[in-house]
Protein backbone atom coordinates (compact mmCIF):
# COMPACT_ATOMS: atom_id res chain seq x y z
CA UNK A 1 0.00 0.00 0.00
CA UNK A 2 1.56 3.26 -1.16
CA UNK A 3 1.06 6.34 1.00
CA UNK A 4 1.88 9.07 -1.51
CA UNK A 5 -0.77 11.77 -1.80
CA UNK A 6 -1.45 10.88 -5.43
CA UNK A 7 -1.70 7.11 -4.77
CA UNK A 8 -4.14 7.60 -1.91
CA UNK A 9 -6.22 10.07 -3.91
CA UNK A 10 -6.53 7.56 -6.76
CA UNK A 11 -7.33 4.65 -4.45
CA UNK A 12 -10.00 6.55 -2.55
CA UNK A 13 -11.49 7.95 -5.74
CA UNK A 14 -11.75 4.48 -7.29
CA UNK A 15 -13.35 3.05 -4.15
CA UNK A 16 -10.45 0.63 -3.68
CA UNK A 17 -9.59 1.87 -0.19
CA UNK A 18 -11.26 3.32 2.90
CA UNK A 19 -9.58 5.39 5.63
CA UNK A 20 -10.41 2.68 8.17
CA UNK A 21 -8.66 0.01 6.07
CA UNK A 22 -5.67 2.29 5.67
CA UNK A 23 -5.35 2.86 9.41
CA UNK A 24 -5.52 -0.89 10.06
CA UNK A 25 -2.57 -1.41 7.72
CA UNK A 26 -0.64 1.47 9.29
CA UNK A 27 -1.12 0.15 12.80
CA UNK A 28 0.10 -3.26 11.68
CA UNK A 29 3.23 -1.66 10.23
CA UNK A 30 3.74 0.45 13.37
CA UNK A 31 3.51 -2.62 15.61
CA UNK A 32 6.43 -4.11 13.69
CA UNK A 33 8.56 -1.00 14.37
CA UNK A 34 8.16 -0.68 18.13
CA UNK A 35 11.88 -1.05 18.81
CA UNK A 36 12.53 2.08 16.77
CA UNK A 37 10.86 4.24 19.48
CA UNK A 38 9.03 6.36 16.92
CA UNK A 39 5.86 7.16 18.88
CA UNK A 40 5.01 8.72 22.21
CA UNK A 41 1.27 8.29 21.63
CA UNK A 42 -0.55 6.48 18.84
CA UNK A 43 -4.22 7.34 18.57
CA UNK A 44 -6.55 4.56 19.67
CA UNK A 45 -9.61 3.42 17.75
CA UNK A 46 -11.76 5.54 20.06
CA UNK A 47 -9.57 8.61 19.54
CA UNK A 48 -9.64 8.17 15.76
CA UNK A 49 -13.41 7.68 15.59
CA UNK A 50 -14.37 11.39 15.18
CA UNK A 51 -11.95 11.82 12.28
CA UNK A 52 -13.20 8.70 10.53
CA UNK A 53 -16.83 9.70 11.08
CA UNK A 54 -16.26 13.04 9.39
CA UNK A 55 -14.65 11.39 6.37
CA UNK A 56 -17.45 8.83 6.09
CA UNK A 57 -19.82 11.61 5.04
CA UNK A 58 -17.36 13.42 2.76
CA UNK A 59 -16.65 13.09 -0.95
CA UNK A 60 -12.96 12.13 -1.37
CA UNK A 61 -12.70 14.62 -4.23
CA UNK A 62 -13.90 17.47 -2.02
CA UNK A 63 -10.94 17.43 0.41
CA UNK A 64 -7.33 18.02 -0.61
CA UNK A 65 -5.97 15.56 1.97
CA UNK A 66 -8.90 13.15 2.28
CA UNK A 67 -7.77 10.19 4.39
CA UNK A 68 -4.07 11.10 4.24
CA UNK A 69 -2.29 9.86 7.40
CA UNK A 70 0.19 12.16 9.12
CA UNK A 71 2.30 12.29 12.28
CA UNK A 72 2.73 15.18 14.71
CA UNK A 73 5.88 15.93 16.68
CA UNK A 74 4.92 15.83 20.35
CA UNK A 75 5.61 19.50 20.99
CA UNK A 76 2.69 20.40 18.67
CA UNK A 77 -0.85 20.25 20.04
CA UNK A 78 -3.56 17.83 18.91
CA UNK A 79 -6.85 18.43 20.71
CA UNK A 80 -7.63 15.83 23.36
CA UNK A 81 -4.21 14.15 23.16
CA UNK A 82 -1.45 14.86 25.70
CA UNK A 83 1.47 17.05 24.60
CA UNK A 84 4.64 16.02 26.44
CA UNK A 85 7.50 17.78 24.58
CA UNK A 86 9.44 14.64 25.50
CA UNK A 87 8.98 15.14 29.26
CA UNK A 88 6.17 13.13 30.92
CA UNK A 89 6.02 15.42 33.97
CA UNK A 90 5.44 18.45 31.72
CA UNK A 91 2.48 16.89 29.88
CA UNK A 92 -0.83 18.70 29.40
CA UNK A 93 -3.90 17.91 27.31
CA UNK A 94 -4.90 20.76 24.99
CA UNK A 95 -8.51 21.50 24.15
CA UNK A 96 -7.60 22.91 20.73
CA UNK A 97 -5.23 21.69 18.04
CA UNK A 98 -2.31 23.79 16.85
CA UNK A 99 -3.21 26.09 13.96
CA UNK A 100 -1.27 24.00 11.42
CA UNK A 101 -2.77 20.74 12.69
CA UNK A 102 -6.27 22.18 12.48
CA UNK A 103 -5.71 23.22 8.85
CA UNK A 104 -4.53 19.73 7.93
CA UNK A 105 -7.50 18.06 9.62
CA UNK A 106 -9.89 20.50 7.94
CA UNK A 107 -8.39 19.39 4.62
CA UNK A 108 -9.20 15.75 5.46
CA UNK A 109 -5.87 14.52 6.89
CA UNK A 110 -5.86 11.78 9.57
CA UNK A 111 -3.62 12.22 12.64
CA UNK A 112 -2.01 8.87 13.43
CA UNK A 113 -0.11 9.92 16.54
CA UNK A 114 2.41 12.07 18.40
CA UNK A 115 6.07 11.34 17.71
CA UNK A 116 9.18 11.06 19.84
CA UNK A 117 11.69 13.93 20.03
CA UNK A 118 14.74 15.20 21.82
CA UNK A 119 13.32 16.54 25.06
CA UNK A 120 11.97 20.10 24.68
CA UNK A 121 13.35 20.01 21.13
CA UNK A 122 16.85 20.46 22.57
CA UNK A 123 19.18 18.37 20.42
CA UNK A 124 19.88 17.23 16.88
CA UNK A 125 20.42 13.57 17.72
CA UNK A 126 17.04 11.93 18.45
CA UNK A 127 18.41 10.17 21.54
CA UNK A 128 17.62 12.67 24.31
CA UNK A 129 14.23 11.23 25.24
CA UNK A 130 12.84 9.24 28.18
CA UNK A 131 10.79 7.37 25.57
CA UNK A 132 13.97 5.88 24.09
CA UNK A 133 16.41 6.76 21.33
CA UNK A 134 14.83 6.84 17.87
CA UNK A 135 16.70 4.54 15.49
CA UNK A 136 17.72 5.45 11.97
CA UNK A 137 15.31 4.12 9.35
CA UNK A 138 18.12 2.58 7.28
CA UNK A 139 20.69 1.44 9.83
CA UNK A 140 19.44 0.92 13.42
CA UNK A 141 22.95 1.30 14.83
CA UNK A 142 22.90 4.97 13.77
CA UNK A 143 20.99 7.95 15.10
CA UNK A 144 17.86 9.20 13.40
CA UNK A 145 18.80 12.83 13.88
CA UNK A 146 16.63 15.19 15.85
CA UNK A 147 14.96 16.80 17.45
CA UNK A 148 12.06 15.82 15.12
CA UNK A 149 13.26 12.24 15.25
CA UNK A 150 10.05 10.22 15.32
CA UNK A 151 8.38 12.40 12.69
CA UNK A 152 11.14 11.75 10.16
CA UNK A 153 11.38 8.02 10.80
CA UNK A 154 7.58 7.61 10.66
CA UNK A 155 7.64 8.95 7.09
CA UNK A 156 10.76 6.99 6.12
CA UNK A 157 9.28 3.74 7.46
CA UNK A 158 6.04 4.19 5.51
CA UNK A 159 3.86 4.70 8.60
CA UNK A 160 2.47 8.06 7.43
CA UNK A 161 2.40 10.09 4.24
CA UNK A 162 4.02 13.14 5.84
CA UNK A 163 4.85 14.52 9.26
CA UNK A 164 5.09 17.80 11.13
CA UNK A 165 8.25 18.72 12.98
CA UNK A 166 9.79 21.88 14.33
CA UNK A 167 13.10 23.48 13.47
CA UNK A 168 15.06 25.95 15.59
CA UNK A 169 18.64 24.85 14.94
CA UNK A 170 18.23 22.12 12.33
CA UNK A 171 15.58 19.80 13.76
CA UNK A 172 13.62 19.74 10.51
CA UNK A 173 16.63 19.20 8.26
CA UNK A 174 19.07 16.91 10.08
CA UNK A 175 16.52 14.04 10.48
CA UNK A 176 15.42 14.54 6.87
CA UNK A 177 19.00 14.11 5.65
CA UNK A 178 19.66 11.02 7.77
CA UNK A 179 16.41 9.33 6.68
CA UNK A 180 16.40 10.12 2.94
CA UNK A 181 13.55 12.65 3.04
CA UNK A 182 12.61 16.12 1.98
CA UNK A 183 12.84 18.55 4.90
CA UNK A 184 11.25 22.00 4.56
CA UNK A 185 12.37 24.69 7.03
CA UNK A 186 10.19 27.64 6.02
CA UNK A 187 10.78 31.33 6.49
CA UNK A 188 10.17 32.24 10.12
CA UNK A 189 6.56 33.20 10.70
CA UNK A 190 5.08 31.75 7.51
CA UNK A 191 3.69 28.68 9.29
CA UNK A 192 1.86 29.52 12.51
CA UNK A 193 3.42 28.58 15.85
CA UNK A 194 0.11 28.80 17.71
CA UNK A 195 -0.22 25.58 19.72
CA UNK A 196 3.51 24.73 19.58
CA UNK A 197 5.62 24.35 22.73
CA UNK A 198 8.41 26.89 22.17
CA UNK A 199 12.12 26.12 22.19
CA UNK A 200 13.34 29.59 21.18
CA UNK A 201 10.11 31.39 20.38
CA UNK A 202 11.70 34.10 18.23
CA UNK A 203 13.48 31.48 16.08
CA UNK A 204 11.16 28.45 15.98
CA UNK A 205 9.59 27.18 12.77
CA UNK A 206 7.12 24.38 12.06
CA UNK A 207 8.79 22.06 9.54
CA UNK A 208 7.61 19.42 7.07
CA UNK A 209 8.87 15.91 6.26
CA UNK A 210 7.77 14.38 2.96
CA UNK A 211 8.98 11.83 0.44
CA UNK A 212 8.75 14.17 -2.55
CA UNK A 213 9.11 17.86 -3.36
CA UNK A 214 5.66 17.90 -4.93
CA UNK A 215 4.07 16.83 -1.65
CA UNK A 216 6.14 19.37 0.27
CA UNK A 217 4.98 22.14 -2.07
CA UNK A 218 1.33 21.09 -1.71
CA UNK A 219 1.51 21.09 2.08
CA UNK A 220 3.47 24.33 2.24
CA UNK A 221 0.86 26.09 0.11
CA UNK A 222 -1.88 24.83 2.44
CA UNK A 223 -0.14 25.75 5.70
CA UNK A 224 1.53 29.07 4.80
CA UNK A 225 -1.58 30.97 5.84
CA UNK A 226 -1.23 34.13 7.93
CA UNK A 227 -2.40 33.60 11.51
CA UNK A 228 -3.25 36.86 13.22
CA UNK A 229 -3.23 35.14 16.63
CA UNK A 230 0.48 34.24 16.34
CA UNK A 231 2.55 37.26 17.43
CA UNK A 232 5.46 36.05 15.29
CA UNK A 233 3.37 35.52 12.13
CA UNK A 234 4.47 37.24 8.91
CA UNK A 235 2.64 37.69 5.64
CA UNK A 236 4.16 35.98 2.62
CA UNK A 237 6.27 38.07 0.25
CA UNK A 238 7.17 35.49 -2.41
CA UNK A 239 10.33 35.91 -4.47
CA UNK A 240 10.33 35.05 -8.18
CA UNK A 241 10.81 31.42 -9.08
CA UNK A 242 13.97 30.62 -11.07
CA UNK A 243 12.99 28.71 -14.20
CA UNK A 244 16.15 28.94 -16.32
CA UNK A 245 19.79 29.34 -15.47
CA UNK A 246 20.69 30.17 -11.89
CA UNK A 247 23.65 30.87 -9.63
CA UNK A 248 24.31 29.03 -6.39
CA UNK A 249 26.86 29.63 -3.66
CA UNK A 250 29.26 26.89 -2.53
CA UNK A 251 31.11 27.30 0.80
CA UNK A 252 34.84 27.74 0.47
CA UNK A 253 35.15 26.09 3.89
CA UNK A 254 33.65 22.59 3.75
CA UNK A 255 33.83 20.14 6.64
CA UNK A 256 32.88 16.45 6.56
CA UNK A 257 34.48 15.40 9.86
CA UNK A 258 36.47 12.62 8.22
CA UNK A 259 33.62 11.10 6.19
CA UNK A 260 35.09 10.82 2.68
CA UNK A 261 31.96 9.32 1.16
CA UNK A 262 30.01 12.41 2.31
CA UNK A 263 32.45 14.64 0.45
CA UNK A 264 31.97 12.58 -2.71
CA UNK A 265 28.19 12.75 -2.37
CA UNK A 266 28.30 16.53 -2.03
CA UNK A 267 30.55 16.82 -5.08
CA UNK A 268 27.91 14.84 -6.95
CA UNK A 269 25.14 17.15 -5.75
CA UNK A 270 27.07 20.21 -6.94
CA UNK A 271 27.71 18.55 -10.30
CA UNK A 272 23.99 17.81 -10.60
CA UNK A 273 23.10 21.47 -9.97
CA UNK A 274 25.60 22.52 -12.64
CA UNK A 275 24.10 20.06 -15.10
CA UNK A 276 20.72 21.71 -14.50
CA UNK A 277 22.07 25.09 -15.62
CA UNK A 278 23.46 26.31 -12.32
CA UNK A 279 26.67 28.31 -12.06
CA UNK A 280 28.55 27.63 -8.82
CA UNK A 281 30.03 30.62 -7.00
CA UNK A 282 32.53 30.10 -4.18
CA UNK A 283 31.55 32.00 -1.03
CA UNK A 284 33.21 32.74 2.31
CA UNK A 285 31.29 30.63 4.82
CA UNK A 286 32.94 31.93 7.98
CA UNK A 287 30.29 34.61 8.74
CA UNK A 288 27.60 31.91 8.59
CA UNK A 289 29.60 29.67 10.92
CA UNK A 290 30.18 32.50 13.39
CA UNK A 291 26.44 33.18 13.44
CA UNK A 292 25.84 29.47 14.08
CA UNK A 293 28.10 29.57 17.12
CA UNK A 294 25.99 32.35 18.63
CA UNK A 295 23.00 30.02 18.99
CA UNK A 296 24.40 27.84 21.75
CA UNK A 297 27.57 29.66 22.76
CA UNK A 298 25.72 33.00 22.95
CA UNK A 299 22.73 34.22 24.96
CA UNK A 300 19.98 32.63 22.82
CA UNK A 301 20.10 29.65 25.15
CA UNK A 302 18.39 31.98 27.64
CA UNK A 303 15.32 31.94 25.39
CA UNK A 304 15.14 28.17 25.85
CA UNK A 305 15.10 28.77 29.60
CA UNK A 306 12.38 31.43 29.27
CA UNK A 307 10.22 29.00 27.24
CA UNK A 308 9.80 26.62 30.22
CA UNK A 309 11.02 28.85 33.08
CA UNK A 310 8.25 28.09 35.58
CA UNK A 311 8.45 24.34 35.00
CA UNK A 312 12.28 24.35 34.98
CA UNK A 313 12.50 26.29 38.24
CA UNK A 314 9.89 24.11 39.93
CA UNK A 315 10.91 20.64 38.70
CA UNK A 316 14.46 20.71 37.29
CA UNK A 317 15.11 17.11 38.34
CA UNK A 318 12.41 15.84 35.95
CA UNK A 319 14.51 16.88 32.91
CA UNK A 320 17.13 14.60 31.44
CA UNK A 321 20.60 15.63 32.69
CA UNK A 322 21.78 16.71 29.22
CA UNK A 323 18.62 18.79 28.64
CA UNK A 324 18.82 20.33 32.11
CA UNK A 325 22.45 21.25 31.58
CA UNK A 326 21.86 22.97 28.22
CA UNK A 327 18.76 24.92 29.27
CA UNK A 328 20.37 25.74 32.62
CA UNK A 329 23.08 27.70 30.81
CA UNK A 330 20.46 30.34 30.08
CA UNK A 331 19.57 31.07 33.71
CA UNK A 332 22.18 33.74 34.42
CA UNK A 333 22.63 35.37 31.02
CA UNK A 334 22.71 39.17 31.16
CA UNK A 335 20.98 41.82 29.08
CA UNK A 336 24.42 43.14 28.11
CA UNK A 337 25.29 39.75 26.59
CA UNK A 338 22.02 39.71 24.68
CA UNK A 339 22.47 43.14 23.11
CA UNK A 340 26.12 42.47 22.34
CA UNK A 341 25.17 39.27 20.52
CA UNK A 342 22.28 40.96 18.68
CA UNK A 343 24.61 43.66 17.42
CA UNK A 344 27.20 41.13 16.31
CA UNK A 345 24.49 39.09 14.56
CA UNK A 346 23.34 42.17 12.67
CA UNK A 347 26.88 42.75 11.41
CA UNK A 348 27.20 39.12 10.35
CA UNK A 349 23.83 39.25 8.57
CA UNK A 350 24.99 42.28 6.61
CA UNK A 351 27.88 40.14 5.33
CA UNK A 352 25.87 37.00 4.65
CA UNK A 353 23.02 38.83 2.89
CA UNK A 354 25.48 40.13 0.31
CA UNK A 355 25.91 36.57 -0.93
CA UNK A 356 22.39 36.69 -2.34
CA UNK A 357 23.11 39.75 -4.45
CA UNK A 358 24.93 37.36 -6.78
CA UNK A 359 23.35 34.01 -5.94
CA UNK A 360 19.82 32.63 -6.13
CA UNK A 361 20.60 30.21 -3.31
CA UNK A 362 23.44 28.53 -1.43
CA UNK A 363 24.00 24.77 -1.31
CA UNK A 364 25.67 23.00 1.61
CA UNK A 365 25.73 19.50 3.04
CA UNK A 366 22.90 19.16 5.56
CA UNK A 367 25.22 17.29 7.91
CA UNK A 368 28.90 16.50 7.49
CA UNK A 369 28.51 12.88 8.56
CA UNK A 370 26.24 10.47 10.41
CA UNK A 371 27.04 9.10 13.87
CA UNK A 372 26.24 5.84 15.60
CA UNK A 373 24.16 5.66 18.76
CA UNK A 374 27.32 4.57 20.60
CA UNK A 375 29.32 7.55 19.33
CA UNK A 376 26.62 9.99 20.47
CA UNK A 377 26.44 8.33 23.88
CA UNK A 378 30.19 8.78 24.29
CA UNK A 379 30.33 12.43 23.10
CA UNK A 380 26.83 13.88 23.36
CA UNK A 381 27.74 17.57 23.26
CA UNK A 382 30.62 17.65 20.78
CA UNK A 383 28.91 15.51 18.15
CA UNK A 384 25.58 17.30 18.53
CA UNK A 385 27.45 20.53 17.75
CA UNK A 386 28.95 18.96 14.63
CA UNK A 387 25.50 17.92 13.44
CA UNK A 388 24.49 21.60 13.57
CA UNK A 389 27.54 22.83 11.67
CA UNK A 390 25.49 23.63 8.53
CA UNK A 391 22.13 24.30 10.20
CA UNK A 392 22.45 26.36 13.39
CA UNK A 393 22.74 29.74 11.67
CA UNK A 394 19.64 29.49 9.49
CA UNK A 395 16.93 30.94 11.72
CA UNK A 396 19.23 33.46 13.37
CA UNK A 397 19.96 34.92 9.93
CA UNK A 398 16.30 34.65 8.84
CA UNK A 399 16.77 32.29 5.89
CA UNK A 400 14.52 29.65 4.35
CA UNK A 401 15.83 26.16 3.60
CA UNK A 402 14.93 22.92 1.84
CA UNK A 403 16.87 19.72 2.55
CA UNK A 404 17.00 17.18 -0.28
CA UNK A 405 18.32 13.59 -0.40
CA UNK A 406 21.87 13.29 -1.72
CA UNK A 407 22.60 9.56 -1.62
CA UNK A 408 23.98 6.98 0.80
CA UNK A 409 27.28 7.18 2.68
CA UNK A 410 29.59 4.21 3.10
CA UNK A 411 27.81 3.40 6.39
CA UNK A 412 24.55 2.74 4.52
CA UNK A 413 22.99 5.84 6.08
CA UNK A 414 21.60 8.49 3.71
CA UNK A 415 22.90 12.05 3.70
CA UNK A 416 21.44 15.20 2.22
CA UNK A 417 22.17 18.60 0.77
CA UNK A 418 20.43 21.82 1.76
CA UNK A 419 19.40 24.66 -0.53
CA UNK A 420 18.86 27.90 1.36
CA UNK A 421 18.07 31.49 0.52
CA UNK A 422 16.73 34.75 1.93
CA UNK A 423 13.45 35.03 3.82
CA UNK A 424 10.43 34.36 1.59
CA UNK A 425 12.44 32.44 -1.01
CA UNK A 426 10.56 29.24 -0.02
CA UNK A 427 8.82 28.71 -3.37
CA UNK A 428 12.02 29.43 -5.27
CA UNK A 429 13.85 26.82 -3.20
CA UNK A 430 11.08 24.25 -3.68
CA UNK A 431 11.24 24.74 -7.45
CA UNK A 432 15.02 24.39 -7.49
CA UNK A 433 14.67 21.29 -5.30
CA UNK A 434 12.14 19.88 -7.75
CA UNK A 435 14.57 20.37 -10.61
CA UNK A 436 17.31 18.72 -8.55
CA UNK A 437 15.05 15.73 -7.74
CA UNK A 438 13.64 15.46 -11.26
CA UNK A 439 10.12 16.40 -10.24
CA UNK A 440 7.56 18.79 -11.65
CA UNK A 441 6.04 21.15 -9.10
CA UNK A 442 2.99 23.24 -10.08
CA UNK A 443 3.93 26.81 -10.84
CA UNK A 444 2.16 29.21 -8.46
CA UNK A 445 -0.35 31.57 -10.02
CA UNK A 446 1.14 35.02 -10.63
CA UNK A 447 0.18 37.71 -8.15
CA UNK A 448 -2.02 40.13 -10.09
CA UNK A 449 -1.68 42.74 -7.36
CA UNK A 450 1.96 43.47 -8.24
CA UNK A 451 4.09 44.04 -11.33
CA UNK A 452 7.76 43.19 -11.34
CA UNK A 453 9.86 46.14 -12.55
CA UNK A 454 13.56 46.08 -13.46
CA UNK A 455 15.67 49.20 -12.78
CA UNK A 456 19.25 49.85 -13.80
CA UNK A 457 20.12 53.40 -12.71
CA UNK A 458 19.06 56.09 -10.24
CA UNK A 459 16.20 53.91 -8.95
CA UNK A 460 18.63 51.32 -7.56
CA UNK A 461 18.80 50.87 -3.79
CA UNK A 462 20.56 53.78 -2.10
CA UNK A 463 20.47 56.06 -5.18
CA UNK A 464 18.55 59.35 -5.50
CA UNK A 465 15.37 58.13 -7.24
CA UNK A 466 14.89 54.92 -5.25
CA UNK A 467 12.33 56.72 -3.10
CA UNK A 468 10.01 56.87 -6.14
CA UNK A 469 9.70 53.10 -5.74
CA UNK A 470 9.64 52.76 -1.96
CA UNK A 471 7.12 55.59 -1.52
CA UNK A 472 4.73 53.61 -3.72
CA UNK A 473 5.10 50.46 -1.64
CA UNK A 474 7.51 48.70 -3.98
CA UNK A 475 9.44 45.77 -2.50
CA UNK A 476 13.00 44.81 -3.45
CA UNK A 477 13.16 41.27 -4.84
CA UNK A 478 16.70 40.62 -6.03
CA UNK A 479 19.87 41.92 -7.68
CA UNK A 480 20.89 40.11 -10.87
CA UNK A 481 22.03 40.60 -14.46
CA UNK A 482 20.27 40.99 -17.76
CA UNK A 483 20.76 38.54 -20.57
CA UNK A 484 23.97 39.41 -22.49
CA UNK A 485 22.20 41.49 -25.12
CA UNK A 486 22.17 45.08 -23.84
CA UNK A 487 24.34 48.17 -24.13
CA UNK A 488 24.44 50.79 -21.37
CA UNK A 489 24.92 54.54 -21.81
CA UNK A 490 25.26 57.55 -19.51
CA UNK A 491 22.77 60.05 -20.91
CA UNK A 492 23.51 63.79 -20.97
CA UNK A 493 21.22 66.10 -19.02
CA UNK A 494 20.38 67.58 -15.65
CA UNK A 495 21.12 65.71 -12.42
CA UNK A 496 20.63 63.13 -11.23
CA UNK A 497 22.55 61.38 -14.01
CA UNK A 498 20.50 58.77 -15.86
CA UNK A 499 21.41 55.60 -17.73
CA UNK A 500 20.08 54.41 -21.06
CA UNK A 501 19.66 50.67 -21.61
CA UNK A 502 19.44 49.70 -25.27
CA UNK A 503 18.97 46.18 -26.62
CA UNK A 504 21.72 45.06 -29.01
CA UNK A 505 21.92 41.31 -29.60
CA UNK A 506 25.17 41.63 -31.56
CA UNK A 507 27.29 43.87 -29.31
CA UNK A 508 25.44 43.69 -26.01
CA UNK A 509 26.59 42.41 -22.61
CA UNK A 510 25.06 41.38 -19.29
CA UNK A 511 24.23 44.46 -17.18
CA UNK A 512 23.67 44.64 -13.41
CA UNK A 513 20.03 45.43 -12.55
CA UNK A 514 17.55 45.11 -9.69
CA UNK A 515 14.05 43.65 -9.75
CA UNK A 516 11.29 45.23 -7.65
CA UNK A 517 7.67 44.25 -7.00
CA UNK A 518 5.52 47.36 -7.53
CA UNK A 519 1.80 47.41 -6.59
CA UNK A 520 -0.18 47.30 -9.84
CA UNK A 521 -2.29 50.21 -8.65
CA UNK A 522 0.84 52.40 -8.54
CA UNK A 523 2.26 51.42 -11.92
CA UNK A 524 0.52 54.11 -13.97
CA UNK A 525 1.48 56.85 -11.53
CA UNK A 526 5.08 55.64 -11.52
CA UNK A 527 5.22 55.49 -15.32
CA UNK A 528 3.91 59.06 -15.60
CA UNK A 529 7.06 60.32 -13.87
CA UNK A 530 9.47 58.72 -16.36
CA UNK A 531 10.83 61.38 -18.75
CA UNK A 532 11.83 60.69 -22.39
CA UNK A 533 13.90 59.20 -23.90
CA UNK A 534 13.21 56.51 -21.27
CA UNK A 535 10.23 54.22 -21.38
CA UNK A 536 8.98 50.88 -20.10
CA UNK A 537 9.43 47.68 -22.08
CA UNK A 538 10.26 44.03 -21.48
CA UNK A 539 13.77 43.33 -20.17
CA UNK A 540 15.25 39.88 -20.75
CA UNK A 541 17.04 38.71 -17.61
CA UNK A 542 19.79 36.14 -17.18
CA UNK A 543 17.31 33.56 -15.85
CA UNK A 544 15.15 33.86 -18.97
CA UNK A 545 12.30 35.85 -17.40
CA UNK A 546 11.13 39.09 -19.06
CA UNK A 547 9.59 41.52 -16.56
CA UNK A 548 8.91 45.19 -17.28
CA UNK A 549 11.86 47.56 -17.09
CA UNK A 550 13.47 50.81 -18.23
CA UNK A 551 14.59 50.97 -21.86
CA UNK A 552 16.03 53.90 -23.78
CA UNK A 553 14.94 54.97 -27.26
CA UNK A 554 17.71 54.64 -29.83
CA UNK A 555 17.56 58.30 -30.92
CA UNK A 556 19.15 59.36 -27.61
CA UNK A 557 22.27 57.23 -27.99
CA UNK A 558 24.37 59.42 -30.33
CA UNK A 559 26.42 61.72 -28.12
CA UNK A 560 25.85 59.66 -24.98
CA UNK A 561 28.82 58.02 -23.20
CA UNK A 562 28.79 54.22 -23.60
CA UNK A 563 29.58 52.42 -20.34
CA UNK A 564 28.62 48.87 -21.30
CA UNK A 565 32.14 47.69 -20.55
CA UNK A 566 31.74 48.64 -16.87
CA UNK A 567 28.87 46.21 -16.40
CA UNK A 568 26.47 48.47 -14.49
CA UNK A 569 25.46 51.91 -13.26
CA UNK A 570 27.06 51.60 -9.83
CA UNK A 571 30.41 50.86 -11.44
CA UNK A 572 30.03 53.99 -13.56
CA UNK A 573 29.25 56.13 -10.51
CA UNK A 574 32.27 54.69 -8.74
CA UNK A 575 34.45 55.92 -11.61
Amino acid sequence: MKLSLSSLRDAYGAGELTPRDLLAEIHSRADACQEDNIWIHRLSERELAPYLARLADADPASLLLYGVPFAIKDNIDLAGIPTTAGCPEYAYTPTHSAYVVARLIAAGALPVGKTNLDQFATGLVGTRSPYGAVRNAFNPEFISGGSSAGSAVAVAKGLVSFALGTDTAGSGRVPAALNNLMGVKPTRGLLSLAGVVPACKSLDCVSLFTSTVNEAATLFALLAEYDGHDPYARRAQPRPVVTGRFRFGIPRQLEFFGERSAARLFEGAVAKLRALGGAGVEIDFEPFLEAARLLYEGPWVAERYVAIKDFFDLKPATLLPVTREIIGRGVNRTAAEVFSALQRLQTLKQHTDRVFENCDCVVTPTVGRAYTLAEIAAEPHALNAKLGHYTNFMNLLDYAAVAVPMGFAASGVPLGATLFGPAFSDERLLHLAARYCGEAVPTPAPDASVLNVVVCGAHLRGLPLNAQLTARGARFLRALKTAPCYRLYALPGAPPPRPGLVRDAQKGAAIDVEEWALPSSEFGNFLAGIPPPLGIGRIELADGTQPHGFLCEAYAVPGALEITQLGGWRQYLAR
